[in-house]
């Protein structure tokens, strides 16, 4: 059986699970935000052997009978609404993460990326910045700071074109508006407001020039480049995530060997099967590192170019499957909450 963890509504899963269905495969789609409040979970130890047992809506799924998880986007455990009380609820979420983690080390699967940990490790920026240079990968000068002292002799080295980045990217709320930081092109009058840098620590990088923008995207040792050409709009230009499908230009890319190989090595040595890693191709030609995300979005790049990520991932994790295996009525079910 194959289980994914992610969200009710989650469009990437879609684009997975009717290839994974016409395989014959037992699929379970499941949200561990559901636990505790509405799925229950057992771990049982007996005679030298354990047993994890989860019941959720749709049926009783035995996870020793579970060959690959799919970890993509669940939401965070929480108590149900009957606990009300807020640190109560927190009690109950912190509870029922470690169950939830301790239950997925004794699952014997591969994991999509990875289990918890390396993944975790994973989305540090200073770490795989680090294998990224030791793998040989071009990479900017950077520094991660909240010293308002660096941000000057940063601005200088890069001749007046320093960016700043968020060491995590995560919205955030002020005053009840949610907000998102993007990268930003810093200007003298940020050298003014310097002071501020002490409260959060940021990445300062030199502004790296552009001939297009790539996202790669590997699953184990399946390579799939996307070339994004933000610098034909305004909007995109310094960050492609302001995304601009009326002037920014999506096709497949044929990274050279060298950088593919890197690119392949570069996960593998973070312990994941899966990263979304994205380059900068300046207009000399040179390959870029800018980061690695290991769970990176990767539907956008299938919409827009036809690479062929999802039917990489179906195989990735259908690879132990039994062939013939059938997917039972409840299970179905399940695989479209």
């Amino acid at each position: 059986m194959i289980l994914i963890l992610s969200e009710p509504l989650d469009d990437t899963v879609d684009l997975v699970m009717p290839k994974l269905l016409r395989r014959n495969i037992a699929v379970t789609w499941w949200d561990s935000g559901e636990f505790p409040a509405r799925s229950r979970l057992t771990v049982t130890f007996a005679d030298g052997e354990h047993r994890i047992t989860l019941h959720t809506d749709n049926g009783t799924l035995d996870l020793s009978t579970v060959t690959a998880v799919w970890r993509r986007r669940p939401t965070r455990s929480a108590a149900s609404a009957e606990v009300s009380e807020p640190s109560h609820r927190e009690h109950v979420a912190w509870q029922a993460q470690f169950l939830l983690d301790g239950a997925w080390d004794l699952i014997p699967a591969r994991w999509l990326p990875a289990r918890r940990e390396p993944e975790r490790q994973a989305h540090n920026k200073i770490i795989h910045m680090a294998r990224a240079a030791a793998l040989g990968f071009s990479i900017p000068k950077t520094s991660f700071t909240n010293d308002p002292a660096e941000l000057v002799p940063a601005y200088e080295r890069a001749g007046g074109r320093l960016i700043a980045k968020q060491i995590n990217s995560d919205d955030f709320t002020i005053d009840g508006e949610e907000h998102r930081t993007y990268t930003t092109v810093l200007t003298r009058r940020h050298l003014t407001s310097r002071h501020l840098l002490q409260h959060e620590p940021v990445i300062l990088q030199p502004y790296v020039s552009k001939a297009v923008e790539l996202r790669v995207i590997v699953v184990a040792d399946e390579v799939f480049a996307a070339e994004i050409d933000s610098q034909a709009s305004r909007t995109a230009r310094e960050d492609w995530r302001h995304y601009d499908d009326d002037r920014v230009r999506y096709a497949a890319h044929a990274l050279p060997a060298d950088v593919e190989k890197r690119c392949v090595e570069l996960v593998a040595s973070l312990g994941l099967t899966y990263g979304a890693i994205d380059l900068i191709l300046t207009p000399e030609g040179d390959y870029v590192f800018l980061e690695i995300n290991p769970n990176g979005a990767w539907g956008f790049v299938e919409m827009r170019t036809g690479l062929p990520i999802s039917d990489a991932i179906a195989a990735w994790l259908a690879r132990d499957e039994i062939a013939g295996q059938t997917v039972t009525p409840a299970q179905e079910g399940e695989s479209h909450e």
